[in-house]
């Protein structure tokens, strides 16, 4: 195949939505619907044509006449079809290990930009393994964890280094994201977590990469020694005048945030170490609460590991495909807020924010902003260095494109000295 590097491919469709029936498959394309510029071709895909259609007749009249794409994860062909016919392809099918590589490989092959909501490292892992060089020799870029896992992570590492490079006060060093958030929980992150669990407990290679803090690494020879360890500690932090405990997202987010270190050539800095808490408020209540909330994390990771409370687990939780009211959606919020220290002892901080539920309505517009970053400003968009294309990052390959594109939308991103 000639290589797409440079090219503008002449495809059929500039977007295709795969996986447009389920929950946050809708509301990303409703967010498509209502902010896709003239001209954008999209397209709406997944197995069912009647439901496809069904979807489509209830989202806005810019919609309405947007193409249908029938395609099937257990069916190769179709996938490559849809992957042959688009410029960029999204993908809200999950879980990613279950249903998600075939359509990567797809895409790599076919030199067409992608990009998911996925929360999983073993995935992110084994899409690297099977299809980074592929993706490099076509152009494809193929990117990864275009939501609340983990586009606040990423940008907010993003924009502190080019503030404190803009600034030449030093590098990054001890890094802390702080997470106050307001939201539902997803069912097909449990359903997700709940595949990871099986894969590790089975598997004494995959459980390695699961506990390793470099498991995304490129090179993970070459990683700077000293990093924090994964913890569920409750923690006071005198940065943000709150009380910390286990931030559920942070043992995915933290290694997104590194491999985009490690393929900018650890340009985040040498003595980069990150870690990622939950804000769970001052004074005494807020110290109560960050060890409930470590306490209920370890009872619901501890009753999904064990396959006879599964039930119980499942029944508290929302199903794949469900999710909450637009009340609810729209009451929810995030505030990530990043603090440093630089190796010249500047203090600096940044802060990705958003209204709407995390996982859910500010999900679908960093994932809708993400392909529209692709399909509008793809020339504009950054590579790492020495790269094509490749298994990149939301910082990586999308960087200050998809923060002005999310800024508009009325996402704080921001970074200064504090």
């Amino acid at each position: 195949m000639t290589s797409n590097v440079g090219k503008v491919l002449q495809r059929q469709h500039d977007i295709v939505l795969y996986g447009a029936t389920g929950f946050v498959g809708r509301l990303t394309a409703e967010h498509l619907a209502r902010h896709t510029p003239d001209g954008v071709r999209v397209a709406l895909a997944g197995r069912n044509r009647a439901k496809l259609e069904a979807i489509r007749s209830a989202l806005p009249t810019a919609a309405h006449d947007w193409p249908i794409v029938v395609a099937d994860s257990a069916d190769q062909q179709s996938l490559r079809r849809m992957a042959e016919s688009a410029r960029v392809v999204i993908s809200t099918v999950g879980p990613y290990a279950k249903y998600g590589l075939p359509l990567v490989g797809a895409c790599a092959t076919a030199g067409t930009d992608y990009v998911d909501l996925t929360g999983e490292v073993l995935f992110v892992r084994d899409s690297i393994d099977r299809f980074h060089d592929e993706a490099a020799r076509t152009g494809a870029r193929i990117v990864h964890s275009c939501g609340f896992d983990s586009v606040p992570s990423d940008l907010g590492a993003f924009v502190l280094s080019e503030k404190v490079h803009a600034d030449d006060a030093g590098e990054l060093g001890d890094t802390n994201l702080y997470m106050a958030m307001k939201g539902g929980v997803s069912g097909g992150t449990v359903a997700s977590a709940m595949i990871q669990l099986d894969e590790v407990r089975a598997d004494e290679r995959k459980r390695k990469i699961a506990l390793d803090k470099f498991a995304l690494s490129p090179d993970r020879g070459n990683e700077p020694s000293g990093e924090w360890r994964d913890s569920a500690a409750v923690r006071y932090a005198p940065d943000v005048k709150s009380w910390t405990g286990p931030f559920v997202m942070a043992t995915f987010n933290t290694r997104i945030v590194r491999r985009s270190n490690a393929l900018l050539h650890h340009g985040y800095g040498g003595r980069f170490r990150y870690r990622e808490s939950q804000r769970t408020g001052g004074g005494l209540r807020g110290r109560l609460t960050a060890y409930a909330l470590a306490g209920a994390l370890g009872l619901g990771f501890g009753a999904m590991s064990v396959r006879p409370l599964r039930p119980v687990v499942e029944r508290l939780m929302p199903s794949p495909g469900e999710g909450p009211s637009e009340a609810a959606r729209d009451a929810g919020h995030f505030t990530a807020t990043l603090c440093t220290t630089t190796t010249t002892g500047a203090p600096y901080r940044s802060v990705v924010a958003a209204q709407g539920d995390p996982g859910y309505k500010a999900t679908a517009v960093m994932l809708g902003e993400s392909a529209l970053s692709l399909a509008v400003s793809r020339d504009e968009c950054p590579l790492p260095p020495g790269l094509s294309g490749g298994v990149l990052t939301p910082a990586t390959a999308l960087g200050t494109v998809l923060v002005d594109r999310l800024r508009a939308q009325g996402f704080t991103i921001e970074a200064s000295t504090t």
